[in-house]
């Protein structure tokens, strides 16, 4: 039992999500930026955030295409996903997530108050709750 870290990894931010401890519920925690092309890849404060939170894994987002096939945004998550297992020696789980940040964004359009560049803030942080979500949805809750 515990709690899971869910993740949507872009080339210029993870959007960082945690369960609750039972595996019920998934709130955003917060954005990381990030730098691919410099290898940047925010491992310095997501061990700040693994310390804080525990998690006894991760669930990336897989952004596959539309047509179900895998692109490079594919490749980039999955050696994010080996390059957390290096790091924590923790399990990876991947949830489809090709329709989180549609979906994100418009729950965040329904929100009278949610201005462009207010949206563009939040985004990733409310698509890896999204993933973790639908994954915990999924998996049901941890409970044993």
């Amino acid at each position: 039992m515990g709690r899971v870290m869910g993740l949507d990894v872009g080339s210029r931010t993870v959007g960082v999500a945690v369960s609750d401890l039972l595996g019920w519920t998934a709130q955003g925690v917060e954005i990381i930026r990030i730098n691919e092309d410099e290898k940047e890849f925010g491992i310095a404060r997501m061990k700040e955030l693994v310390a804080q939170f525990q998690p006894t894994g991760f669930v990336l987002g897989l952004p596959k295409n539309m047509n179900n096939t895998s692109g490079p945004r594919v490749d980039a998550a999955r050696a994010y996903g080996d390059l957390l297992t290096e790091t924590f020696g923790l399990p990876i789980d991947f949830q489809d997530e090709r329709l989180t940040t549609v979906e994100a964004e418009r729950m965040l359009v329904e929100e009278a108050d949610a201005s462009r560049k207010k949206r563009k803030q939040v985004i990733d942080k409310l698509a890896a709750a999204l993933i973790l979500q639908n994954y915990l949805d999924r998996k049901g809750p941890l409970v044993k």
